[in-house]
């Protein structure tokens, strides 16, 4: 396999695991702890490979109440910060530091989807929550994917890690790289930031061992934003630029990433590949898990390479597609429909 389908694929199995064995190292999973799983998700600044949440189960279960879509920032903040009993929304709620009109947009949203009730009161929009929101999220674990971690490899995963460290947006960062056999993981001997965690993942069998614990970050903390750093080799001693970011814009980004999270899963790589094409199958190389499969390519493919550009694509045969072929439709709208009740199964209380 080329190492640039390697480490898709290697990616796909690190978030597999993480739903079979989060947390590492430990006996048995923490009682009350449920895991929610997802990958290539973050920030402006920052897109972490996987990313893992530490969940209250029955917390969980009450997030259920306001769908499987994500709440915005604008919701979160209608749906947070709702009262028990009827109230003028505008004395119900915090200043959001916009226009009220768009806090009212919010509002009709809510209302359509069934998470807040409204009313008119005059001329006045008066509302009333459905369901208090739970505090679910326990913790934001960031993994970072790299099964060759060679030095340049570190080379150019040390500055992403030190910003992890520093902005402190995650509890925990790790990387998770290929099982070697070695007495000692090669990855000991890269330059990484002491905080970050390394995980020794085995893909084929699914099994981890902890090369180093990681640190626990200071989330609850301001962070340092570093904006620019000196570029003038290893003698260059000007100091960084940077920024400090406070702890609220911190609890408000890392709530929105766990939202994005809870809405997409792992499993939303068939949304940006073709699965109506004729090539496109779903493989499992054991019963944990099923993986991408190009018959053209012979091979995992990756979501940059499965698309209608290319040079393999052919579309799905009608004939595929007509007499409700195996079920309403052909492979490709089969292999969906799996990936998505699987999905779907990860989220408690649906």
């Amino acid at each position: 396999m080329a190492s640039h389908t390697a480490e898709f694929g290697f990616e796909l199995r690190t978030c597999r695991w993480a739903e079979l064995a989060w947390p590492p190292g430990a006996e048995s999973e923490s009682d009350g702890t449920a895991i929610v799983v997802a990958r290539q998700l973050g920030t402006k600044r920052r897109r972490w490979d996987t990313i893992v949440l530490e969940c209250d189960l029955e917390a969980l279960r009450q997030r259920a109440n306001f769908g499987l879509d994500r709440l915005d920032s604008d919701l979160l903040h209608v749906v947070r910060n709702a009262p028990a009993e009827w109230t003028y929304y505008r004395d119900a709620l915090p200043h959001p530091g916009y226009p009220w009109r768009y806090v009212r947009e919010a509002i009709h949203r809510a209302d359509d989807r069934g998470i807040l009730e409204t009313r008119k009161n005059g001329n006045r929009i008066e509302i009333r929550r459905t369901w208090a929101y739970p505090d679910w999220v326990e913790r934001i674990v960031a993994i970072e994917n790299k099964p060759d971690l060679d030095a340049s490899a570190a080379r150019a995963l040390g500055s992403q890690l030190e910003y992890d460290v520093a902005m402190g947006l995650a509890d925990e960062v790790w990387v998770a790289t290929e099982e070697t056999g070695e007495r000692v993981d090669p990855a000991l001997f890269e330059d990484l930031p002491v905080a970050a965690g390394i995980l020794a993942l085995d893909p084929e069998s699914l099994t981890a061992d902890v090369s180093w614990y990681p640190r626990s970050l200071a989330v609850d903390e301001p962070g340092t934003r570093i904006l620019e750093r000196p570029d003038g080799g290893h003698r260059d001693d000007s100091a960084a630029r940077f920024e400090y970011v406070d702890p609220a814009t911190k609890a408000a980004k890392r709530l929105a990433i766990a939202e994005r999270a809870y809405e997409r899963g792992w499993r939303s790589f068939v949304d940006t590949m073709r699965p109506d094409c004729r090539h496109f199958e779903l493989r499992a190389r054991d019963p944990q898990q099923a993986l991408p499969y190009c018959a053209a390519k012979g091979r995992c493919q990756t979501a940059a390479e499965c698309s209608g550009s290319c040079s393999d694509f052919e579309p799905e045969p009608p004939v595929w597609r007509t007499r409700g072929w195996p079920i309403e439709g052909g492979p490709g709208k089969r292999s969906q429909r799996i990936l998505e009740e699987r999905r779907r199964r990860r989220r408690p209380g649906l």
